[in-house]
């Protein structure tokens, strides 16, 4: 708690009046009644009793997993819905939104377990549903660290980041090539989408490092990091430990590694990043994952991080930007004028689930999903 203290200090200083309550507290009722199956829900609970109580707006939960096993610092909540492309599935992955969406479409407590089976968001999970609301109440935030020093890191890169100008905020660096091969409309997904973003964000200086550019290496892509730049677009495939893409029609991958992570270093000129692709933020595995990894990196990294704790998927073709996690890239882009990080990222939610059909069990998962490594308050403009 202590190393939360200066964060809280800052924020209060630029008018966002804030509160630290530790699980202890929750879990014993200090300020509300203890409701709740587990412990997951007990801090549900118990975000609900502050919006009511207090007006809260933001929530950051501080704390991942623990190194040597599978054991949570602060709970998590897995949910289900299950993959149908053979040989792509996953047994449940994690979601944050469970904890931002507090009401139901008639204002009741969202359980995420209607059928009180205690597995959650079930669609299709082996017959089994559950009525989930997945509108967000509040913005939240995780930073997943594992030790005092990561958090102490964290927030010393947070307090320096929104006293910080300069131009380097006016840039954004986008990544991309060819994610689906061999696709209908032959056309690179991954830069397609990039334009889409750039036409977004149409004030600022956008770097685009492409394959089809031969621009997409792993020195220019450090060499642009180290300029500065306000977003980072990563528009290909990912793993806990990487983020890559293709020439066009190329088994080739080019990318970046937690290797280069742990080499580079590139100062106070931190960017947001945002990665359509697969389970860069996969949180729950032994070593720290790749969105984390930039986070918590001293000397460098990123400011905040959005990406998939799971399977993501997309279309080929142009048809890649009309939904799921290409959809949801564009429309977080959009947002970017939004005072607030958590804001634009959670707009990118509301935009989905009012826009396209929530008629597949891809459409579940992507909302549910992404997760945003960060402060939700972190002041963008």
């Amino acid at each position: 708690v202590e190393q939360l203290q200066p964060l809280k200090e800052h924020k209060e200083k630029y008018g966002i009046k804030t509160i630290i309550v530790s699980l202890d507290e929750i879990y014993g009722g200090k300020y509300f009644a203890t409701q709740g199956r587990d412990d997951a829900e007990k801090v549900k609970y118990f975000i609900k009793d502050a919006i009511e109580n207090w007006g809260i707006e933001y929530v950051l939960l501080v704390g991942g997993r623990k190194f040597s096993k599978e054991e949570w610092i602060v709970p998590i909540r897995y949910a289900y819905s299950i993959d149908k492309v053979p040989p792509f599935t996953e047994n449940g992955y994690l979601s944050d939104l469970y904890f931002a969406d507090i009401y139901d479409a008639n204002g009741n407590f969202s359980s995420w377990d209607t059928n009180g089976n205690g597995i959650y968001a079930e669609y299709d999970y082996n017959g089994r549903y559950d009525d989930v609301d997945l509108y967000p109440d509040v913005y939240v935030g995780r930073l997943p660290c594992r030790n005092k020093l990561e958090l102490k890191i964290v927030v010393n890169k947070i307090i320096q980041y929104e006293k910080g100008q300069g131009e380097w905020k006016r840039r954004a660096i986008l990544c991309g090539g060819d994610t689906d091969l061999n696709d209908r409309d032959d056309i690179n997904e991954g830069e397609y989408l990039n334009e889409k973003v750039a036409e977004v964000l149409e004030d600022y200086d956008c770097i685009f490092l492409w394959t089809s550019l031969n621009t997409l290496s792993r020195k220019n892509f450090w060499q642009e990091m180290m300029k500065g730049a306000k977003f980072v677009d990563l528009s290909g495939h990912g793993s806990p430990n990487s983020w890559a893409t293709h020439p066009h029609n190329s088994d080739e991958w080019i990318g970046i590694t937690l290797f280069d992570i742990f080499t580079y270093f590139n100062g106070e000129k931190l960017p947001i990043f945002f990665a359509n692709a697969c389970h860069t933020c996969q949180f729950n595995l032994t070593y720290e994952c790749f969105g984390w990894s930039f986070v918590k990196k001293a000397g460098g990294g990123a400011i905040a991080f959005i990406g998939s704790t799971g399977l993501s998927y997309g279309f080929g073709g142009y048809a890649t930007a009309e939904s799921l996690s290409g959809y949801l890239e564009i429309e977080f882009f959009r947002n970017h004028n939004e005072e607030f990080l958590g804001n634009a990222f959670y707009n990118a939610i509301i935009s989905y689930l009012n826009n396209i059909p929530m008629d597949d069990w891809q459409d579940y998962k992507t909302v549910e999903e992404y997760v945003l490594f960060g402060l939700p308050c972190l002041k963008m403009n």
